[in-house]
């Protein structure tokens, strides 16, 4: 004779699978303009782009020197706290010891902070608008809220990117 047991599972924070690894925004963007005003810097182009699947608007300052990108090009665009693929947190410093990096993955990775979260509830739906300063070189990512919902201020998160084929 067999007696089961039912035991009460302990209580669990339940997260989505997207924040547990640490990935807080992934999206496809395509190129639609760089340096519309005039290239204010030899080394840094302002890309103007608008993604793939979520209809976000971004406006993002590259590193042309390390990282050429131009005009109708397209790249996927990843934004994560921590650069451990296990999702875990990491001490913020780069350590070239570190195996299974997030980084691997990509071809040009930023380290910076949200420095503003603004909101928008003129048009149908809540956008928001996320700014986050690389070391100088801004970010500005727009669209609906629920795709920013990940993205806290003050927050230090990473900017991964690779070019992709059409």
């Amino acid at each position: 004779v067999s007696h089961s047991m039912t035991r009460p599972l302990p209580a669990l924070t339940i997260f989505s699978e997207v924040r547990m690894s640490g990935i807080i925004f992934d999206d496809m963007f395509l190129v639609k303009n760089v340096d519309p005003d005039g290239k204010k810097f030899d080394r840094v182009s302002r890309l103007f782009c608008d993604s793939e699947s979520f209809a976000m608007e971004l406006i993002l300052d590259v590193n042309t020197q390390l990282y050429p990108i131009d005009l109708n090009e397209k790249f996927r665009l990843q934004i994560a706290t921590t650069l451990r693929d296990d999702g875990l947190p990491d001490e913020g410093e780069y350590d070239p010891q570190t195996h299974h990096s997030r980084m691997d993955q990509f071809e040009y990775v930023m380290y910076g902070r949200v420095y503003r979260i603004e909101g928008d509830d003129s048009g149908e739906g809540s956008r928001l608008a996320v700014y986050v300063s690389y070391g100088g070189l801004l970010m500005r990512l727009k669209g609906d809220s629920f795709n920013l919902q990940g993205f806290d201020q003050d927050a230090n998160v990473y900017l991964l990117v690779k070019k992709v084929e059409f």
